[in-house]
């Protein structure tokens, strides 16, 4: 009798994630992709130079399980010039794969069977399953719509004996917003006397518009012993398929996380690093992005002014938010398929973000990390409707 596995699925509910999806009908119906978040065009000749030079030089075996000394010495810097605060490059930072590296590692580090584990809604997709997986419990905290702002009131209602942490996203993805210092100051009091750790997702911490400024939670002196702050490479640079970031905590936090980071990859990609750390010591750490972005996102949102789509100008990352009510009013899955089927264009539903989605409401997501070209299709299509 042919074998047979019993397998138990540990995530039972978890299927083919909504940017496979979206990617596979863009390929196959020829669309327009504004759904993964990803830009499509080509990085600093300079960066690929860097990691040539790296590769061929010899930078090709496993580096410290921490990351090469001469990155971390490079983030520091940079971390100083942006936030002042300069953290230790020997006991405060770990390069990861990728910030969703650094996020699982940390939940697996310390989410233990039963700790609680508060999320805002609608939230990146990896971090459920990292908590579930490390045997914790997501608690859930719905973001108010349209500025997607925190209602601290209702997050005090969810706290309990049993909440460990609380996971905070901002640059916030898929909204785009950000906190202020009154969400801050609500956080600290929320925290203070209590062992409630803080992970705090920054990946977009580069693309912030308008004047407004980006508040770096691990380098706030109330906030710093509990709190780990996770950054990507690959979205400032635009290299999301090198997978390497940092996560910045203190050093009892750090020591703790690096005992599971080490069994999960062990070691980051050594020219990959080696080529990052030439570049930001010699040209530094894409202090500019922000406005490289905002006229990226002007040109788009001011493209589809007029038009049917209604747009709050996003306040950060290179996402935005189209509210399509006055289109249509199918649920924003069947929408966004009907979009890359019938209209060849790409995008998504922000529903597969929630825990439970809430009714009357009408988003798709579109990344604005486009080229030119790519831009003006995606108005000119869009604006059809």
């Amino acid at each position: 009798m042919e074998f047979t596995p019993d397998i138990h699925s540990k995530l039972p509910q978890v299927g083919t994630s909504i940017f496979a999806k979206m990617g596979g009908l863009a390929m196959e119906h020829n669309a327009l992709n504004l759904s993964q978040g990803f830009p499509d065009f080509p990085i600093d000749e300079r960066l690929m130079e860097a990691l040539k030079t790296a590769s061929f030089g010899g930078m090709n075996q496993y580096s410290p399980m921490p990351g090469l000394p001469k990155l971390r010495n490079a983030i520091s810097q940079s971390m100083g010039k942006m936030y002042g605060f300069t953290p230790n490059p020997d006991t405060e930072l770990t390069v990861v794969a990728g910030a969703t590296e650094g996020l699982f590692s940390a939940f697996q580090a310390f989410i233990k069977e039963g700790d609680e584990v508060v999320l805002f809604t609608p939230a990146y997709d990896s971090y459920a399953p990292a908590i579930e997986l490390a045997g914790g419990k997501p608690v859930y905290v719905q973001l108010q719509a349209p500025d997607f702002s925190i209602d601290w009131t209702e997050v005090r209602k969810v706290l309990t004996r049993k909440t460990k942490a609380i996971v905070l996203n901002s640059p916030h993805n898929p909204s785009g917003a950000v906190i202020g210092k009154k969400d801050v100051d609500e956080l600290k009091k929320i925290v203070k006397g209590t062992d409630i750790l803080v992970f705090s997702d920054e990946v977009y911490d580069r693309m912030v518009f308008d004047g407004k400024k980006h508040l770096c939670l691990a380098a706030d002196p109330e906030l710093k012993n509990r709190t780990m702050s996770f950054f990507s490479f690959g979205k400032t640079y635009h290299t999301t398929g090198w997978k390497c970031g940092f996560v910045m905590a203190n050093e009892a936090i750090t020591a703790e996380l690096r005992r599971i980071h080490q069994f999960v990859v062990f070691a980051v990609n050594t020219p990959t690093q080696e080529a990052l750390a030439n570049y930001i010591l010699e040209f530094g750490m894409q202090e500019d992005l922000s406005g490289f972005y905002q006229e990226k996102r002007d040109f788009f949102v001011k493209g589809l002014a007029g038009s049917n789509w209604k747009i709050n100008p996003t306040e950060s990352t290179y996402f935005q938010l189209l509210d399509y009510a006055a289109i249509d009013q199918r649920r924003d899955v069947d929408f966004a398929d009907y979009l890359v089927k019938e209209k060849k264009i790409a995008t998504i539903p922000i529903s597969v973000f929630y825990h439970r989605p809430p009714e009357n409401e009408f988003y798709l997501r579109v990344c604005f990390a486009k080229s030119q070209d790519t831009l003006e299709k995606a108005v000119e299509q869009l604006s059809k409707f």
